[in-house]
Order: C-alpha cells, then sequence, then structure tokens
C-alpha cells in the first residue's frame, strides 16, 4: 500500500487557482492572450487592432529590413537549427562575430553568447559562486537572478530595493561569512523602470572587497552615448566586474550575453553547466541579433536611443497629466552630459525616464479590471500582481518603442483618460499623481 503523498497534489487547489477561475469567470484575466502579427508599434491579437504598449522591443527593430534580412542570411546559410552545443558541432562564425562585436561595443576584454537571458544568469552565478561564497541581490533583481543564486548554493544576503543602507549593511555582515562575495544588480529594474545608483554601489563594493555585476538586460540598447546601458549612462564601465544582457529587448531577437575580463568568460565556456549543456541558439536568432547590433552602432544608433527616450517621456508625462500615479523622471549626477540620448536639463538638474513607465493601481483585482478596459479599448499592457509585486503593489507596466510615432502615442492616451473617467466612476478614484 502507498503512503506517500502524490508530487501532482499541489496542482490541484494551488493558491493561484480560485483567482485563475474567477478572472476567467469574468474575462479579465491579463496573460496568455494571443499575437497575431509582428511585434510592433500597432499589433493584432485576437482579432482587433490594438496599440502594443506591452512589448521589450525598445528600438522597435524587430521590423527592420536590415534585421530581417540577417535573420533569412543565417536561416539559408546554416540551417534551421544547430542540434548540437556550442562545446560540441554547435559553434559557427556568427557566434565568434556576435561575441567579438559585444565585448567593443560592451568595452570589455571578451564576452560569451548563451542561448537565452535567463541561462545567461544561471550559467554565470551558479558556475562563479559556490558554497561558502555570498551573494547580495537587490529584492528587485529579474527573477533568473535569483534563479542563479540559489542554483550556486552561495549564501544569499538579500537587500530592500536601490537602498544602499541597507545594501552596506549586507556587505557588512558578509564580511564574516568567509568565501567570495559578489553583488549583483539589475541596471534598470523590468518592472519599476528605475536606474541602480551604480556610482555608490561600485563605491561600497570597493570599500568592502566585493565583486559587482550588472544585469544590463533592459539597459543596454536603451541608456548611455552608444546604448551599451547604465554602467555606461553613469561612467563606471571599469569599475564594474560583469555585465550581462540580453538579445530579446531592443536586439531584436533572443538569446543572452556576459562581458567581462577575457580569464572569467574563459571560466564560464568551460565550466558554465548552462552554456555547456544547452543546443546552441538557431541561426537565424543570431542573424538577427548581430544585424540589430550593427544598426546599433551605425550612425543610426543615437537618434534610436534618443527617440525611445523621448517617447518614453512623451508617455510618462501624459499620464501624469491625467493624474495617474506614474513614476517621476529619474535623477542623474550633475556630471552626466547633456548630449547623452534622453538626459533632460532643468536648470542644473538632469533626470531620465527609461522606456518602463509603469502604473502604480495597488488592489489586483482593481488592475485586472483596469487593464481589462484598455485592452477592449484598444490598448495592450503588461499587468503586474503579487507575488511579481509585492502585497497591494499591482502595476499596469506600460512600455515604448523608438518606433511608436506621436500620433499612435496620442491616441493611446486618449484610450487612458477615457477609460480612467469611465473606471472611476464605477469602481472608485485609483492611486493618483504625486
Amino acid at each position: 500500500m502507498h503512503t506517500s503523498t502524490d508530487v501532482f497534489a499541489k496542482v490541484h487547489g494551488h493558491e493561484r487557482s480560485e483567482l485563475l477561475a474567477a478572472a476567467r469567470e469574468a474575462d479579465i484575466l491579463p496573460y496568455f492572450h494571443v499575437l497575431t502579427s509582428p511585434a510592433m508599434p500597432v499589433v493584432e491579437m485576437e482579432g482587433a487592432r490594438r496599440i502594443m504598449l506591452g512589448s521589450n522591443n525598445y528600438l522597435g527593430l524587430t521590423g527592420d529590413e536590415r534585421v530581417m534580412q540577417g535573420a533569412e542570411e543565417a536561416l539559408h546559410k546554416y540551417g534551421t537549427g544547430l542540434t548540437g552545443s556550442r562545446l560540441l558541432n554547435g559553434t559557427i562564425p556568427l557566434h565568434l562575430e556576435l561575441e567579438a562585436e559585444i565585448a567593443r561595443w560592451m568595452n570589455t576584454e571578451d564576452a560569451i553568447v548563451f542561448t537565452t537571458g535567463h541561462q545567461a544568469n544561471i550559467g554565470t552565478l551558479g558556475t562563479l559562486l559556490a558554497p561558502g561564497d555570498t551573494v547580495i541581490a537587490d529584492s528587485g533583481d529579474h527573477a533568473s537572478i535569483l534563479d542563479g543564486c540559489l542554483l550556486s548554493r552561495a549564501k544569499l544576503r538579500p537587500f530592500r530595493h536601490n537602498r544602499l543602507e541597507k545594501l552596506e549593511k549586507m556587505l557588512d555582515r558578509a564580511q564574516g561569512d568567509g568565501g567570495g562575495v559578489l553583488v549583483v544588480v539589475d541596471g534598470v529594474f523590468s518592472m519599476e523602470g528605475d536606474i541602480a545608483p551604480l556610482r555608490e554601489i561600485c563605491d561600497l563594493c570597493e570599500r568592502y572587497g566585493a565583486r559587482l555585476m550588472v544585469d544590463e538586460a533592459h539597459g543596454a540598447g536603451v541608456l548611455g552615448a552608444r546604448g551599451a546601458g547604465t554602467a555606461e549612462l553613469l561612467g563606471v564601465e571599469d569599475r564594474v566586474d560583469l555585465r550581462m544582457g540580453t538579445f530579446s529587448k531592443s536586439l531584436a531577437s533572443c538569446g543572452g550575453f556576459v562581458a567581462g575580463p577575457h580569464d572569467v568568460i574563459e571560466y564560464l565556456r568551460l565550466y558554465s553547466r548552462a552554456f555547456l549543456f544547452t543546443a546552441s541558439a538557431v541561426p537565424a536568432a543570431l542573424g538577427a541579433a548581430l544585424a540589430a547590433l550593427r544598426v546599433l552602432n551605425s550612425p543610426e544608433g543615437p537618434s534610436l536611443l534618443a527617440q525611445v527616450l523621448e517617447n518614453a517621456k512623451r508617455l510618462r508625462d501624459g499620464l501624469h497629466e491625467l493624474g495617474f500615479a506614474v513614476v517621476s523622471p529619474q535623477s542623474l549626477p550633475a556630471d552626466i552630459a547633456s548630449d547623452i540620448p534622453g538626459v533632460s536639463l532643468d536648470g542644473a538638474n538632469r533626470s531620465i525616464v527609461t522606456p518602463i513607465v509603469p502604473l502604480l493601481v495597488g488592489d489586483d483585482w482593481k488592475a485586472a479590471l483596469l487593464w481589462k478596459a484598455l485592452y477592449d479599448g484598444g490598448v495592450f499592457v503588461n499587468t503586474a500582481l503579487h507575488p511579481a509585486v509585492p502585497p497591494g503593489g499591482a502595476l499596469l507596466r506600460t512600455s515604448v518603442m523608438a518606433t511608436h510615432d506621436e500620433a499612435t502615442i496620442a491616441e493611446a492616451l486618449d484610450v487612458f483618460a477615457r477609460v480612467k473617467r469611465e473606471f472611476e466612476a464605477e469602481h472608485g478614484p485609483l492611486p493618483s499623481a504625486h
């Protein structure tokens, strides 16, 4: 007679099942909707035209002819897949070109390309950290960072989001842990859209002898004069030990990379299980990423960077004027050059708005209802509910592309205005702008 618990028991009556059933019953489930057109500023989704304000396609390059040609040429030259790992039969010249160009772009000695961004984080953290080491992570870090920390079995010391005094407390405690210490933070946080204070974080890491890794998934291809990310924008590239990025945002493809010192990157090539024991990326993805990086590094790059950040400011300011609770522009150090794309000047003060513009709603159910009203009105946004955000912190995550034109953003803001009026008449006030 079997007395053990069925491992599948947890799938029945789990904590989200009742909420999921209710959301489906009310037709307000904000997830798994089917896109039936390319990921452009305006898309077709489930039979209707909708303005896309829920994509990470920051430079709008998924529809660029040069990027599509890069994918097509790679497809025809190397086929649909490489059917093996990089270690064995899965390395092609596109990998080597891409890694060399990423290293030049990131201003590092070397770079390694992973099949996905998630693998880049778990494959780096799970390899460089070991039991006995300590990893200190921002509570707002991407899930793949947490997964890599857990995989490593290093001692994890999280600190409250962007709170430098909490980071210092963790660094101080780590002095007694023994082993090495690595701090890992997002450059731009994927839900909040805010920027890590990397200068101060570098100061603390240097004071306590810790290494620093920055996840630039939402910063690379967005921030800085050449779009190399938060570390470039804040002038600390030479003080950050490792920089991770993805191809699935500004580089219009799928995959990930880590850039840093040659000896560290070579170690990952030899020891990272997420690199060694997974199939190489499909050639079309490599061809697209390489072509997108070359567009970014061309004379056209600065105008694309400026446009996406200008669009972000336009959307953020418009939502603020409508009374929505949105993020304030991010303050920057006074010595940041004013001619860097996206940097706004207000007297001596400098600020920037990243392409991620979250709109605070608070209540999970209200967030789902508001999402549905916007969706029915022809605007698609992302919904973040607990546990992706703290309890009572539900938000709608909006994001823009360089290829959104003024008319499309204005049309979206008109929808937001109408939906807000109708929503508040029925459900009560939403959190308001400060």
